[in-house]
């Protein structure tokens, strides 16, 4: 299975939505979009929306982890949302949610970043 990203814009927020499987075969690809998206000078904090996310491996967790840093390092904040209980576990056992905060909705991690959705 292949994997699908969206990104939209509210206000200073970039909310990604994942769709499908985030794998070695895909992490490049979700890297490079998101990547180019931090880029603009309105960008200042990022959500996940990982609603449909199906399959994540080790690569995944690079992609989150190394978009974390950039955008903690531009002065923003991350969160992730709708996270399932697969994917869940594999956050949990890594311990991304030390540094992480993830919320039920996309609406919730949007307004933690400090902006009304």
């Amino acid at each position: 299975m292949a994997l699908h990203l969206d990104v939209k814009r509210s206000k200073n927020v970039l909310v990604a939505r994942l769709d499908g499987e985030l794998d070695h075969h895909t992490a490049a690809h979700v890297r490079k979009v998101i990547e180019e998206e931090l880029n603009h000078e309105w960008v200042t904090h990022l959500v996940l929306n990982l609603e449909k996310l199906e399959f994540m491996d080790s690569s995944g967790l690079g992609v989150i982890l190394g978009r974390y840093k950039r955008v903690t390092q531009m002065g923003g904040k991350m969160t992730i949302c709708s996270v399932q209980p697969p994917i869940q576990r594999i956050m949990e056992m890594s311990g991304l949610f030390k540094i992480l905060q993830m919320f039920q909705d996309e609406s919730s991690a949007v307004s933690a970043c400090g902006v009304a959705s």
